[in-house]
């Protein structure tokens, strides 16, 4: 039979119709409340935040990456339950588990007790958030009626509100009940490193293995670019005289590919290694030890130059990772945890840098501003100081800062960028084990590429070559080579390349008398310790042979003008130089 407009059979669909436009308007105004307003709830080492999704399903499943890998929790439902969108994170105390050894899926998952209060909380904070924004958007529309008829509504539309309300309402908590409960859990599932544990019985040694796996790669892309300058560079570039070899990294986050490393530092002739900050990312020292990232650095077999990064700490005062570090053979520290700077004499270069004061966990607020105090400080130390060669900072603002330095040297950004005389470095690892930093403007980066730079240094101690490498899917997956980048060292530092020509025209120096019998050893030249050399003197030299010391920055006195003394350097060994009590490594 066809309905005509008047006839009774059209008054009842269209009110059917009006009842199912309220129907639906309230229920995306209860799930508009639960996203405007979202849900928070805990378990041992998981926090999430839940939305509800407008979508409804026979079987939900709650996919949402954290920042170890991504987690996937399934139920199944006897009835269409509303989808829910939750952003899961790993809570800080999850370190206190790596710590502890070998770590298996069964304990990286929540209890049934954890899992039936979480979803306890979640229901009951849900609920009423849908009921509350289902009930406002059911007032709107009464008064909405109200004031557009210019009458009270009538009682049918009351109806139909109220019992929309209570259908929609009554409902989505009815099947969000007999969804969301432990007996109709059915799975957790893993991916990215959460997943490395299902393959391996150790989460981070799984990426050590995988790295050690990984070395051909490494050795290939070396070989790769080997070739590449042969072919394309000048050959005053590819065929320097070379005084010192550096590695630089960053941003490791908590990820032992040392086994790469000391790839690179065979491969490249590698004669230190800088890391400019946040070898971790908690903050708390077990991370490193889990990973084995402190027994990575001494098997590397040279000097690993250090400044911390905002990752490298939990709190303002938090020292624990540089005292951590200050243990490890071959490890420099060129602020050390009392916050004293220091000047590294190495292969006849000046390097100093400086410690992130931002820690993990700050409010992420104005970072520049966060840097000032400390660049003054380095700045203030190092004001009446020969020029450094090298600057170690983490972040770029406090690069920005410094006021002398001839290479300016940070991370922090994971992406690599040359700027001048600044030098930011990629991330060594592809941003860690824990790969979670969003993509903004200004601050670190998801999903970069592996990096790493090699810094090649002449006989004049100029600059004379950077070399730049990006890769990605080296851990997982098959290695995609993104970019070797060759640069002339006098585009960074055109200062070194006008001084290099000076000290090559310059003629000879005359041979030093020797020292009388008996003697103590003559003290360091000039040329080798860093101090001013004046205007017809010979030029700095370096060399591998040059003498390498370590020594604290006189700290001056405001009142008086004078300086402290610095304190003894505790004996250690820098691959195969060892450092005296003076702070003097001999070979």
């Amino acid at each position: 039979m066809r309905l005509t407009r008047g006839h009774p059979g059209w008054a009842r669909v269209g009110l059917v119709a009006r009842w199912v436009a309220i129907l639906a308007a309230c229920y995306l105004g209860g799930v508009a409340a639960t996203n405007l307003s979202p849900t928070t709830v805990e378990t041992s080492h998981y926090r999430a935040t839940l939305r509800l999704d407008p979508v409804p399903r026979h079987t939900p499943t709650l996919h949402s990456p954290t920042i170890v890998g991504d987690v996937d929790l399934a139920f199944t439902s006897p009835v269409l339950a509303p989808g829910l969108d939750v952003a899961v994170s790993v809570r800080e105390e999850i370190t206190d588990l790596l710590s502890r050894g070998p770590v298996s899926v069964r304990a990286l998952q929540p209890t049934d007790e954890e899992v039936s209060a979480a979803v306890r909380e979640a229901a009951v904070g849900l609920g009423w958030r849908f009921a509350l924004g289902a009930a406002v958007v059911a007032l709107a529309m009464s008064v909405a009626v109200h004031y557009a008829r210019r009458r009270r509504p009538e009682a049918i539309h009351l109806v139909m509100v109220a019992t929309a309300l209570v259908v929609v309402s009554g409902g989505t908590g009815l099947s969000t009940a007999l969804t969301y409960q432990p007996e109709r859990f059915a799975a957790l599932s893993t991916t990215g490193v959460l997943g490395t544990v299902q393959r391996n019985a150790g989460l981070l040694a799984g990426v050590e293995s995988r790295a050690e796996q990984a070395t051909p790669y490494l050795r290939n892309l070396l070989a790769l670019s080997q070739a590449l300058q042969e072919k394309f560079v000048p050959a005053d570039l590819t065929q320097p005289v070379v005084s010192a070899r550096i590695l630089l990294v960053s941003d490791i986050h908590g990820a032992n590919q040392y086994s790469l490393m000391r790839t690179i530092v065979e491969e490249e002739g590698v004669d230190a290694v800088i890391d400019t900050g946040d070898i971790i990312n908690f903050g708390q020292v077990q991370e490193g030890e889990a990973a084995g990232i402190f027994r990575g650095i001494e098997s590397l077999g040279v000097p690993y130059i250090f400044v911390s990064g905002n990752h490298d700490q939990s709190s303002p005062t938090d020292r624990a990772l540089l005292r951590r570090m200050a243990r490890v053979p071959n490890v420099v520290l060129l602020q050390d945890p009392e916050g004293v700077h220091r000047e590294l004499s190495f292969h006849g270069l000046r390097l100093s840098g400086f410690n992130d004061p931002r820690y993990f966990g700050d409010d992420g607020e104005d970072p520049a501003g966060k840097q000032a105090p400390a660049v003054d400080a380095y700045n203030a130390a190092m004001e009446d100081e020969p020029e450094s060669d090298l600057v170690l900072t983490h972040e770029p603002y406090a690069a920005t800062g410094v006021a002398r330095g001839r290479v300016l040297l940070n991370g922090h950004i994971h992406t690599s960028v040359l700027d001048g005389s600044r030098i930011q470095v990629g991330t060594f690892t592809g941003g860690g084990v824990v790969s979670h930093f969003i993509a903004t403007e200004d601050e670190e980066l998801r999903g970069q590429p592996y990096a790493f730079d090699v810094l090649s240094f002449g006989p004049h101690c100029a600059l004379t070559q950077l070399t730049r490498y990006t890769y990605r899917n080296l851990i997982e997956g098959r290695p995609a080579y993104d970019n070797i980048q060759v640069v002339n060292g006098a585009t960074i530092d055109p200062r070194g390349a006008e001084e290099t020509r000076a000290a090559e025209a310059a003629p000879p120096a005359p041979p030093a008398p020797p020292a009388p019998s008996g003697s103590p050893e003559s003290p360091e030249s000039p040329e080798s310790s860093g101090a001013p050399v004046a205007e017809g003197e010979q030029p700095r030299t370096c060399s591998p042979l040059a003498e390498t010391t370590l020594r604290q920055i006189p700290t001056g006195s405001p009142e008086d003008g004078s300086t402290s003394t610095p304190a003894s350097v505790t004996t250690s060994t820098l691959g195969s130089a060892t450092a005296t009590s003076s702070g003097t490594f001999t070979p």
